[in-house]
């Protein structure tokens, strides 16, 4: 992975992530102008499978000011590109186990193209959320503790 231009961050803390698969995005020209600008925002972003499809819904990608005309929607649906048998694979645990695909990062790769990092997420209670946050501060607390003993 390159140049990373947009990342999740709530994703981390609402969902628990199972495993990534990294995909093609379908974008148009003025898209990928804007991307290179870096600006694009994956809030309440989040993936559906139709028709042996993957589609990425509510990712803004703001207009290139050159572009004028030739300009899309920023929010419009965008097909993702994987391999079919990635697809089954998904859209199998998908409908059985109820999971949801969520976009973590859009970056560009290292031949640069626009690639998504896509992740199989089930969603956190609310008690999963705290005990987390928990951990998280308990970690920090003894990297705090360890760094004080050194010196």
């Amino acid at each position: 992975m390159s140049k990373v231009i947009a990342s999740n961050r709530k994703a981390y803390r609402d969902y628990a992530i199972l495993e990534t698969v990294e995909a093609g995005i379908e974008l148009k020209g003025s898209e990928v102008k804007s991307l290179r600008e870096a600006k694009a925002n994956l809030n309440d972003s989040f993936a559906r499978l139709e028709r042996g499809e993957v589609i990425l819904y509510n990712v803004h990608i703001s207009p290139y000011e050159q572009a004028s005309y030739l300009n899309v929607e920023p929010t419009r649906p965008r097909k993702l590109l994987l391999h079919k048998k990635q697809i089954a694979r998904l859209m199998g645990q998908v409908a059985e186990r109820g999971f949801t695909l969520i976009p973590l990062k859009i970056y560009f790769s290292d031949r640069g193209f626009a690639k998504v990092e896509l992740a199989l997420c089930k969603g956190k209670k609310l008690y999963d959320k705290r005990e987390s946050l928990k951990t998280k501060e308990d970690k920090r607390d003894m990297e705090r503790g360890l760094r004080g003993r050194d010196r």
